[in-house]
């Protein structure tokens, strides 16, 4: 015996061609829907049986106001200055924020999500490359998927393909093909990518370090791709240990605090920088400022990343306008006295 399948608002919205804002609005009687869209929604609302439940109802009011923010680490530099640059963007369109910090394990994310769900939030907006999952299995991210039936989901740094789902991430595949191809023409061949996780960031970084290698006529070599934790002292330590087997005239990091530990690394090796070893951070952080000498680094614009967000977010839930579900925002490579390029 076959199942009718249960829809839901997004498939009313799909089957009508237009907003999931407009179904609420239709099914909260609004003034603002015309007759005819009126009449088109509740013809296919009837069609497909569909019941409206709570979020359909209170999406159309637009009076909760209220954004759940979630993130795995508020104590990262670059966590704390996301949710800043989100809290005052939200702030500045009315809106006030919950902050759930989730950690990196599966099942805590998932816990968090729900959670914030439970909230009543407007929408939920996810910071960081760890809820895009490891890549490797798409059920990593089912969650996001589950939770984006209930309301919708913005993604920081971050890409997961589904309904409801808007993803604004840094065009890092770029940045990091750039970097090394600007290496390699100053003669830099042998350069260590050093990394500390399997985030969709990290993933696109690596790609583009690849790329350049391989366009440019080079070999990519296993071991001058290296897991480090973001971690000064731990990464200037593992240098240290590892300096028998590794060759490297160069250094790209996906995080200023890994970049910092190979300049400390360096002057406790005596080498010189930029001559003898060139070093590129990531992130553009305050650690790059206060390296010595100070750090070239990649800025991935987050604070525009924050901005477009929130901007399609009011979009979305305001104005009823059909948004862009994917946002790449370019990188900048801020040049400082680790490099020569």
């Amino acid at each position: 015996m076959n199942r009718r399948k249960i829809v839901n608002i997004y498939d009313i919205a799909k089957l009508a061609d237009v907003s999931i804002a407009t179904v609420s609005r239709v099914v909260n009687n609004s003034p603002k829907v015309s007759a005819k869209t009126k009449e088109k929604v509740l013809a296919i609302m009837k069609e497909n049986e569909y019941t409206p439940n709570a979020f359909a109802r209170g999406l159309g009011r637009g009076t909760m106001k209220t954004v759940g923010i979630i993130c795995p680490d508020i104590s990262d530099i670059y966590m704390a200055k996301a949710v800043s640059y989100l809290e005052s963007n939200l702030h500045d369109h009315g809106y006030d924020c919950i902050l759930g910090c989730s950690g990196f394990k599966q099942k805590e994310k998932e816990s968090y999500v729900k959670l914030l769900l439970s909230k009543k939030i407007d929408t939920l907006i996810l910071v960081g490359s760890t809820y895009a999952g490891s890549g490797r299995d798409e059920s990593d991210t089912d969650y996001i998927r589950e939770a984006a039936e209930q309301a919708s989901v913005f993604m920081i740094n971050a890409k997961v393909a589904g309904d409801n789902i808007y993803c604004t991430y840094a065009d890092d595949f770029q940045a990091t093909y750039e970097v090394t191809k600007a290496y390699l023409r100053r003669g830099k061949e042998k350069i260590l990518f050093m990394y500390d996780s399997e985030s969709f960031s990290a993933r696109q970084k690596l790609a583009g370090y690849e790329a350049a290698l391989q366009d440019a006529g080079y070999p990519v070599l296993g071991n001058l791709k290296f897991k480090t934790k973001n971690d000064i002292e731990y990464t200037k330590n593992m240098l240290l240990e590892y300096n028998k087997v590794l060759d490297f005239d160069s250094v790209l990091a996906t995080d200023d605090g890994i970049a910092v530990g190979a300049v400390k690394y360096a002057k406790i090796k005596g080498l010189s920088i930029p001559d003898e070893l060139s070093i590129t951070g990531y992130n553009n952080s305050i650690l790059a400022l206060c390296s010595d000498p100070e750090l070239t680094s990649v800025d991935s614009k987050l604070g525009v990343m924050c901005r477009k967000t929130v901007e399609r977010m009011i979009e979305l839930l305001e104005n009823e306008a059909q948004i862009e579900k994917n946002v790449c925002v370019p990188c900048e490579i801020v040049r400082r006295c680790t490099t020569d390029y």
